[in-house]
């Protein structure tokens, strides 16, 4: 109870120090700009699934762009996709913001796949670096096998009429181009999308991208504005730490380590107790695993599939099968982790997944093995450690007698079993009745 107490301690403590790193980092995020009359856009970069990181350091360029009265946010984003829920919710927030939201799809090589698509078409500005890609916005199953025809006809209905409202005010191509994204996981480049009036421009930089939307006219809240981004000053918003921090474990290879540092030091915890730091740091990582999970829309059937192989990594350890219970975990596993990582646009990282189970399957074994080993080994201290040894007489006595006998350094009593023998010979501890020492001749005693 003791231990479990320090490991909440412990773990409370550290998400009050994250908590509070964070909104100091906020409070910092964003240093005074002099402008000088010229007009101001807040830049956000983002790299990475989405998740509620996305959604609330959108917010935060929203609510910086207002307060410090910007031009424009801008959004440079490179996505896999992510959640339909956190989506829906960015979507909304883009739709609602009292400034104008420019989604650019950059750097060159950078993709907009999945909720992506629907991210950057909500923009009031969408625009595309060479090289980058939108689309392949169709529904996958998480648990990675086929959806069933009627739930697959509900989904796809309920995101093409949302990617239709989306697309309808860039004409009648984008929103064509836009429910094949959904229906028939259409994609396109940056030129096949500026072709198709998807984007609006393709710039190479923020430079660019001021210089070709100045004058641009948008419609903000029901208003029209028009862009006024020449000589505009950039001022760029970070992700706060904390941001960052959860955005990098939000990551399949990374949760996947987590789950099995998480899993080793409980195992090293329970099979070898003492402070508790194994333990606190196991469970902290298996906790930050199952937040990453939680931000990657994983499913449930991955999750139980992970819980059933954890379970039976450490049944392993107090219960020697020999590794039948460890294999079976590690195919737990690597089916749970694979059904985890098969969302859209989230590619299944086979090397880290099959290096981690394979670790995870190599310590419990050798752990196993070794806590084999040690209940079958003979004791070497206490009263138990003398059975074996040779014990020197001090007394003469027979058998049903108790003597005295002189060994590892002290006197006990012993009881002779069968026959006599006399002082100064050797007997042999055969055994132990309480604190008296059973002991039986030995062949040099006759």
């Amino acid at each position: 109870m003791d231990k479990i107490i320090r490991w909440v301690r412990l773990l409370s403590l550290t998400l009050l120090l994250l908590g509070l790193v964070g909104s100091a980092t906020s409070a910092l995020a964003a240093p005074a700009v002099q402008n000088n009359g010229a007009a101001i856009v807040v830049v956000l970069t983002y790299d990475g699934a989405v998740t509620p990181v996305l959604d609330q350091y959108l917010a935060d360029g929203i609510a910086t762009a207002t307060e410090r009265n910007a031009a424009a946010v801008v959004l440079q984003l490179d996505t896999p996709g992510g959640s339909v829920e956190v989506t829906n919710a960015i979507t909304q927030r883009m739709l609602s913001a009292p400034v104008p939201v420019i989604v650019y799809v950059a750097p060159s090589g950078a993709r907009a796949g999945s909720a992506g698509t629907f991210i950057t078409l909500a923009g009031h500005v969408a625009a595309m670096a060479p090289g980058t890609s939108i689309g392949a916005a169709s529904p996958v199953n998480a648990d990675g096998g086929d959806i069933d025809e009627t739930l697959q006809a509900k989904i796809e209905n309920i995101l093409s009429a949302d990617i239709e409202n989306l697309a309808e005010r860039r004409g009648e191509d984008a929103v064509e181009w836009a429910l094949a994204a959904v229906q028939d996981a259409q994609a396109a480049t940056a030129k096949e999308a500026l072709e198709l009036g998807v984007i609006d421009v393709i710039a190479a930089d923020l430079d660019d991208l001021y210089a070709q939307l100045d004058g641009f006219s948008v419609s903000v809240q029901g208003e029209e504005r028009t862009l006024m981004l020449d000589d505009a000053v950039t001022h760029t918003l970070e992700l706060t730490p904390l941001q960052q921090f959860f955005n990098f474990i939000s990551n399949p290879s990374v949760a996947s380590i987590l789950l099995t540092l998480g899993t080793l030091g409980l195992i090293v915890e329970m099979r070898a107790p003492g402070f508790g730091a194994a333990g606190i740091v196991g469970l902290i990582c298996l906790l930050l695993a199952f937040y990453a999970l939680g931000q990657l829309d994983a499913s449930l059937a991955g999750l139980a599939l992970l819980v059933v192989g954890l379970g039976l990594f450490v049944a392993e350890i107090f219960t020697p099968t020999f590794g039948v219970l460890a294999v079976g975990g590690a195919i737990a596993f690597i089916l749970g982790a694979v059904l985890l990582f098969d969302e859209p646009g989230l590619s299944v990282p086979w090397p880290t997944l099959l290096l981690t189970a394979g670790l995870l399957l190599a310590f419990t074994l050798f752990a196993g093995s070794k806590g084999l080993l040690a209940q079958n080994r003979r004791p070497v201290t206490g009263a138990e450690g003398l059975i074996g040894q040779r014990a020197t007489v001090k007394t003469d006595f027979a058998a049903g007698e108790t003597g005295s006998v002189f060994v590892a350094g002290e006197w006990w009593n012993a009881r002779l079993e069968q026959g006599a023998v006399e002082k100064g010979n050797q007997v042999k501890v055969a055994g132990k009745d309480g604190y008296t020492l059973v002991v039986e001749k030995t062949e040099n005693n006759g």
